[in-house]
């Protein structure tokens, strides 16, 4: 099976998704892709080997600024060659962590009917998430009270991934 992981320009949206790795190839993942933007997604997925997609992505701000403008464009671009990358791959699923990185690759994966999983680390949905709940199969977050923002027919309550070698190293602390 084929997943593609896309989230970024944070890393906090990068690490928990590099986290659930080990996991996915246990599940029969065999091919793992990342798709996101020049940022801290593309250092942190070659580090862990995994083929890394770039695509161009607009922030999403919430405030005026004339480069808002330009992200239109980029945002658009973006989905454009996210849609070239899935209409390669071929994924069977898409899993997004969020970040104005994810946006493209959802509605790419979603106009290509490609089942979709969100997750949410916070309390309260991010803009790119809100922005993505329309094409999301299912929705995974790290609180029980933030169920209360998102729809409940498609969310579960699950946490956040954590990388397995936190807890080694803790081990080895004690």
């Amino acid at each position: 099976m084929k997943i593609v992981l896309a989230g970024g320009g944070t890393a906090g949206h990068v690490t928990p998704n590099l986290a659930l790795i080990p996991a996915l190839k246990k599940a029969g993942f065999d091919e793992i892709h990342y798709i996101g933007t020049n940022s801290i997604e593309k250092e942190l997925a070659k580090k862990e080997g995994i083929p890394f997609h770039e695509i161009k992505a607009g922030k999403l701000r919430r405030y005026l600024d004339m480069e808002n403008i330009k992200d239109i464009g980029r945002i658009l671009k973006g989905t454009l060659e996210a849609d070239k990358i899935l209409k390669d791959l071929k994924p069977d699923v898409v899993f997004s962590k969020g970040g104005f990185a994810s946006c493209p690759v959802v509605w790419a994966a979603k106009k290509r009917k490609i089942p979709v999983v969100l997750h949410e680390s916070d309390f309260t949905p991010g803009l790119a998430n809100k922005l993505c709940l329309p094409c999301a199969d299912k929705i995974c977050c790290a609180f029980p009270e933030t169920t209360e923002h998102l729809p409940a027919s498609k969310t579960i309550c699950t946490g956040i991934p954590i990388r397995q070698s936190i807890f080694e190293a803790e081990k080895e602390k004690g």
